[in-house]
């Protein structure tokens, strides 16, 4: 979060002496940026499902992915960055694989979240990650173990009192963190996307549509397509990748194949960052001979 700028003036104080405290509409507003936020409302999203539906396996595995996920963060973090790194972003990943993730053993939850954080270490190009860790954690699961594990799909009914509640939330937060925009366009091509494969398939559109309100859309929508670490930067390339993953799920899906959006943002989310990184470097080498060709601009 960019520091704050100077105050021309000191605050006007009342007659008492004591500062003005800010509204409560201010602190709220403030509030929204704390990286407690994100781990807060994953968390509600699992109450709200597992109370009302019972989505989880059990609260043991779900804790046994957290507590792996911490700590390989914590020990990872420590080894290679030489910090103790904040365990907000553990704790997402540790969640998101209790709730995406189905097993009868608990081995895949622990393996799931220790491939998770580990590829955010071991799988770095120029200084960065390239997938999103839970993403990467449970597509790996999907592949390797397929015969052990299977992801959360339809086990979740269509409550919309309970949907609005993550909605409107989920829709705040990442407003305040300015990537609203992300989820928007996912959803919005996802919609338009579904008349397509309802034509196609000859389903009814209301089926096409419908996974949209399931809880691992939820945790999709909010938190693997928005994650910092793994977009590019520009607001208009966030958009068209956001696009380009609903695109590549509508061909998977008319594959028949049942987890479409969490391979369709493994493939498309690493090439877009790898397409970024290659503008990049062409960028730098051109900047080079015109820096040298203006004498002007190597004296400044």
């Amino acid at each position: 979060m960019n520091p704050q700028p100077a105050m021309a003036h000191e605050p006007v104080t009342p007659t008492s002496g004591t500062p003005l405290s800010p509204s409560f509409g201010n602190r709220m507003f403030a509030a929204l940026g704390s990286p407690f936020v994100p781990p807060i409302f994953i968390t509600l999203i699992l109450l709200v499902g597992n109370l009302s539906y019972g989505i989880l396996e059990s609260y043991w595995k779900t804790l046994l992915a957290i507590a792996t996920s911490v700590l390989a963060e914590m020990m990872l973090g420590r080894i290679f960055l030489r910090k103790w790194p904040h365990p907000a972003s553990a704790y997402i990943t540790g969640i998101s694989v209790g709730i995406l993730l189905r097993s009868p053993a608990f081995w895949p939850y622990a393996l799931c979240s220790l491939l998770s954080i580990t590829s955010k270490y071991a799988l770095r190009f120029r200084g960065r990650h390239i997938w999103n860790p839970s993403n990467f954690g449970i597509c790996a699961m999907l592949f390797l173990a397929a015969q052990s594990v299977a992801s959360l799909s339809i086990q979740w009914g269509n409550n919309f009192g309970s949907l609005a509640v993550i909605w409107v939330l989920g829709s705040v937060i990442l407003w305040r963190a300015r990537r609203f925009h992300i989820s928007l366009t996912y959803v919005a091509s996802f919609i338009a996307l579904s008349f397509l494969r309802s034509w196609v398939t000859g389903d009814p559109w209301q089926s096409e549509i419908s996974p949209i309100t399931g809880p691992m859309y939820q945790l999709f929508i909010f938190f693997m397509i928005t994650d910092p670490k793994t977009t590019v930067r520009s607001r208009t390339g966030q958009c068209i990748v956001a696009f380009s993953i609903a695109f590549a799920e509508l061909l998977l899906r008319l594959d028949s194949c049942v987890f479409a959006p969490l391979y369709a943002l493994f493939w498309v989310g690493p090439a877009a960052l790898f397409i970024e990184m290659f503008i990049d470097s062409r960028r730098a080498r051109n900047a080079v001979p015109s820096a040298f060709a203006n004498p002007q601009i190597v004296r400044s």
